[in-house]
């Protein structure tokens, strides 16, 4: 179910067999194999930043996006503070000063930098990052080979979260210098070369039938804590389609006055609409007849076939009424995705539910700041289901919960169609 399309786009692609990491419960541990994927992930957010000038890595645009050196620098930190600081005493670290500089939101953890002055911090340079990712990268892997095997008990669990943690982030920096970019009247381009993958959604819809079945964490794999517990849940009769929704069918949208509709929105959507002047998706302009919008690829024609994406969740509800249709639950999703039954279920865009983000039955977060990772965030959000192309490939799987507020749109989010049948 990986995101093979995710990542063949940019510049420095390279082969991830070796990746998701090794299985925590193999014996002997193969060290290895685990500081190969460590260098992988690690490696892979280098690549990413590579387009990018040191004034590019430097920018934030809004407070919901950081800089990119920021997030080179804060995935170094999770692992520097959760394994290094936490379990080796010997271990000498970096610059205290930049624990306060980089640090997002774990409370327990200590103070922080404001969110919306992130891009103030213009030192450490970006070169110097690269100092302190080198650092902290000669120390995990250092650990790694000599710990002992009990050790590694604890260690390997807080380096697989950090190793997804910083894939996290990896999609962050795409989609946050994307934001960037668009504000430059020059529609910079991240990659010349970058195009959507083709699209392969099949047609029709997926019939799903009355009864109780289970969603979440089966086991197998690594999860993050929100997935989980594993729990029974009662399926009401409804279908779901196999297609994502598509420009050209957004375009119907907008010429039928699906902005200017009141009828169709949601109250807080409305109020936003009208407070932001949104007119269109997230990044479209109007150019002559057309639109135009910003991808990672620079100004582009809106292409009719392809998903449409960088939308809210006001707007996927607003359309889903137009259409007489709604957003599928997250068990629906879950469901026909796991039996294979969506086309572009992964890959191309986050799809929004209309399901809120909360925690499952029987949900515990992780002792320790590291339980502030998702449950404190389980409030005033919906969920999303799926991955994009900006996901870092091995990174996607069917039981993963996303979650954004219902005005956020400069992630690649979109939709499919589905109907409950009460």
């Amino acid at each position: 179910m990986a995101a093979s399309a995710a990542i063949s786009h940019f510049p420095g692609s390279f082969d991830r067999a070796a990746f998701p990491p090794p299985r925590l419960d193999a014996r002997p541990v193969d060290r290895e194999a685990w500081i190969a994927a460590f260098r992988m992930v690690r490696d892979e957010t280098e690549q990413r930043a590579a387009p990018l000038s040191p004034e590019d890595q430097q920018v934030q645009s809004m407070e919901d996006a950081s800089p990119t050196k920021w997030h080179r620098a804060h995935t170094t930190w999770f692992f520097e503070q959760f394994l290094l600081c936490a379990l080796r005493p010997d271990y000498r670290i970096y610059d205290e000063r930049l624990h306060y500089l980089f640090n997002s939101y774990y409370v327990q953890a200590g103070p922080r930098q404001p969110r919306f002055m992130r891009g103030m911090i213009t030192r450490p340079t970006a070169m110097e990052t690269q100092g302190y990712r080198a650092h902290v990268d000669r120390a995990i892997e250092a650990l790694l080979r000599e710990a002992s095997d009990q050790a590694l008990e604890t260690i390997l669990p807080i380096l697989e979260i950090g190793l997804y943690h910083e894939q996290q982030h990896q999609e962050l920096m795409l989609t946050d210098i994307l934001h960037a970019f668009a504000q430059n009247p020059l529609g910079p381009a991240y990659d010349e070369a970058w195009r959507w993958p083709a699209s392969e959604g099949g047609k029709g819809r997926v019939e799903l039938s009355r009864g109780i079945t289970q969603i979440g964490h089966d086991g197998e794999g690594f999860a993050f804590d929100n997935e989980s517990p594993r729990h029974d849940v009662l399926v009401l009769p409804a279908t779901i389609d196999r297609a994502l929704v598509t420009n050209a069918q957004w375009l119907a949208f907008i010429a039928d006055g699906g902005y200017a509709r009141a009828e169709l929105w949601l109250s807080d959507g409305w109020v936003k609409l009208q407070s932001e002047g949104w007119e269109a998706p997230g990044y479209w302009r109007r150019t002559g007849d057309g639109w135009s919008s910003m991808t990672l690829g620079g100004i582009s024609p809106i292409d009719p076939a392809q998903p449409v994406t960088h939308i809210s969740y006001y707007e996927a509800d607003a359309f889903a009424r137009w259409s007489g249709r709604d957003l599928p639950t997250e068990a629906e999703w879950e469901i026909a995705a796991r039996d294979g039954l969506l086309g572009d279920a992964f890959g191309h865009v986050w799809q929004w539910t209309r399901s809120a983000y909360g925690a499952y039955p029987g949900y515990r977060p992780l002792p320790g700041a590291l339980g502030e990772y998702n449950g404190k965030f389980m409030s005033n959000q919906y969920v999303l289901r799926g991955s994009s192309v900006a996901t870092s490939e091995g990174h996607a799987r069917v039981g993963y919960r996303n979650f954004f507020y219902a005005h956020q749109r400069w992630q690649f989010t979109g939709l499919r169609l589905a109907d409950a049948r009460v």
